[in-house]
């Protein structure tokens, strides 16, 4: 059985030489194991070479595992697992036809995304990155009144798009700053979840214009593409703060980048964009009330290391024909 295993598993030690190896079980080899040794993504060419023939595949959201990539991979591709929980990059129509079963990471990165969104949202609202730039370049002279204030969450309102596992996450994370209201949008309300926060299940447009604070944690489907636009950004308040965590194609970046630069909105910080990587010459760039990450919510050696361990897991089980730990229904 062969298996092409795209990512080098983090913190994880390879006792075999890069290429190919062997997984064994105590009945001996279970497959053979072709790896791309590298953090820096596989060219295109050489995930269709490795990929043809094999029985499983792990990958990762940067990977786009189309139709065509499906075709070259042939019947004998049983199982994918994806090194993330969003599952966008996966032609999921194509695998199911193809009766191809897929594990993915859902709550081992929630904690961690959660932190990173607060993170990025206090970064944001009270200007660091200005605030320590300003600090390198001699612009801090004296104490001065109003000199590099922002914006502080105490009795503001909170929208939060997409009140799952991430978003319930972040506002638990929000709630101790004493913000008054949460307000959430998404496919149906969901009261469970929302009664622990006293969060109201709001219109997108209501929600975009009584928030102070907008944190994106929807899911990237049809419904959500191009959500957060021109229409969504007129809406809300001049100093409400926008903070993007999903996925970048949510946004229209270009009606964002006019928002933020004629003062539409106060700011915004993004951790996701399109496209990734975000090119040195974009226009968001020359803002300074827009602060952008580079895709880092699940940044942290425990998260990502347990995610390595699920997606292997989960890779596994499904050669065997097993229940995964993980599993995306389709």
């Amino acid at each position: 059985m062969q298996l092409v295993i795209e990512a080098k598993p983090y913190l994880m030690q390879d006792p075999h030489p890069p290429g190919l190896s062997s997984i064994l079980s105590s009945e001996g080899p279970l497959c053979e194991v072709e790896q791309w040794d590298s953090d820096e993504p596989i060219p295109s060419k050489e995930l269709e070479r490795g990929v043809a023939g094999a029985h499983g595949l792990l990958c990762l959201l940067s990977d786009s595992v189309d139709k065509r990539l499906l075709d070259i991979a042939g019947a004998n591709l049983k199982v994918i697992s994806t090194l993330s929980v969003g599952v966008d990059h996966l032609a999921l129509d194509e695998i199911k036809k193809r009766g191809i079963r897929v594990g993915y990471t859902p709550d081992v990165l929630t904690d961690a995304t959660a932190e990173l969104a607060v993170s990025l949202l206090l970064t944001t609202c009270r200007r660091l990155p200005e605030a320590i730039e300003e600090v390198k370049n001699g612009g801090w002279t004296s104490w001065k009144p109003l000199w590099m204030c922002g914006y502080g969450l105490t009795h503001s309102t909170v929208g939060i798009l997409g009140l799952g596992r991430i978003g319930q996450a972040i506002a638990r994370r929000l709630k101790p700053f004493g913000v008054q209201r949460f307000l959430y949008t998404g496919r149906q309300p969901k009261p469970q979840e929302a009664a622990e926060l006293q969060a109201e299940f709001v219109s997108t447009s209501q929600l975009a214009a009584e928030s102070d604070f907008i944190v994106v944690a929807c899911s990237l489907t049809p419904a959500t593409k191009g959500l957060c636009n021109k229409d969504f950004f007129q809406r809300m308040k001049k100093t409400a703060v926008f903070i993007n965590i999903s996925r970048g194609d949510v946004v229209n970046q270009e009606d964002l980048y006019q928002a933020l630069a004629s003062g539409q909105i106060a700011a915004a910080g993004l951790d996701v964009t399109t496209p990734e990587p975000l090119p040195t010459n974009h226009p968001l760039l020359t803002l300074k009330n827009c602060v952008i990450l580079p895709h880092i919510g699940s940044a942290t050696y425990k998260t990502r290391n347990t995610m390595s361990l699920l997606a292997a897991n989960n890779l596994l089980a499904g050669l065997r024909g097993e229940p995964m730990p993980s599993e995306l229904k389709l």
